[in-house]
């Protein structure tokens, strides 16, 4: 048990050893970050896979409009997303009020969402905040904390063994880290939306859609009774005021940039 607890340790220190300190485009800051495997290549793989599978959308309206505001966006990203070959697609699905963004620039548009988010602003909103996750490597974040939480786990787990308090501290430690990633989730979800517009801001588009666009989805969705403390995302009233509050700051951005498209 003390060889496999040694060597759990020593795989722990050497992940710890290869990670590195990601910078977070436009909030700065340091994330801890495992070199797992190619971002771009698992993110270009994976929206291939996705098109095959979903119905593209051949509404040239609704293709042509997504595309003119991802332009707008991918333009206002630069190079906080190397390597990125950009991609929009509209996928065909009328129920589902869903966006997602892929590394290596690749965005899917649902056009359920389109239909809930009736203008070009809060369009990019979405789009901003969707493009935040990749940007800031929210996936790679939490696949190294997982990581790092399961070794540790392996590691209790046999340094505890047979010990009075093994199943109480394994369970403790369960718990302890299931809050601690779920807030992790929570403050992905609201560096992305701080991201998000700022990205929408530059590109040109009111960063004021994202309090309409979020006062729609909290109308449209059904009341949650999950406690918050379990909630992977913030509330929509957190969420709103969160937004409000970082307007002073990206309501100039928005005026410099909107004249550049007129």
């Amino acid at each position: 048990m003390k060889f496999r607890a040694a060597y759990l340790l020593l795989l722990a220190a050497s992940l710890l050893l290869l990670s590195g300190c990601y910078t977070v485009p436009e909030t700065g800051r340091s994330s801890f970050i495992i070199p797992i495997g190619d971002d771009v290549a698992l993110g270009t793989a994976a929206f291939a896979d996705i098109k095959a599978k979903e119905k593209i959308s051949t509404d040239p309206a609704a293709n042509e409009r997504v595309r003119r505001i991802g332009q707008r966006i991918a333009a206002a990203v630069g190079d906080a997303l190397p390597g990125a070959k950009w991609e929009f697609v509209v996928f065909d699905a009328p129920e589902t009020v869903n966006a997602f963004a892929l590394p290596g620039g690749k965005v899917g548009i649902y056009t359920g969402l389109l239909k809930l988010a009736d203008s070009d602003d809060e369009i990019a909103i979405v789009m901003g905040h969707e493009i935040g996750h990749v940007t800031a490597r929210h996936g790679a974040e939490r696949m190294s904390q997982g990581l790092m939480v399961a070794v540790g786990g392996v590691i209790l787990d046999s340094a505890t063994s047979g010990k009075k308090n093994h199943d109480l501290l394994l369970a403790g430690y369960g718990l302890a880290s299931t809050g601690g990633i779920l807030a992790f989730s929570r403050k992905h979800e609201s560096e992305s939306d701080y991201i998000g517009i700022r990205y929408a801001a530059k590109a040109g588009y009111d960063p004021r859609a994202a309090v309409t666009f979020w006062r729609k989805m909290a109308k449209a969705s059904s009341p949650s009774k999950m406690p918050a403390f379990l909630s992977t995302h913030p509330s929509h009233e957190r969420r709103i005021a969160d937004l409000q509050g970082w307007m002073a700051q990206t309501l100039p951005i928005y005026e410099a940039a909107k004249l550049r498209y007129r």
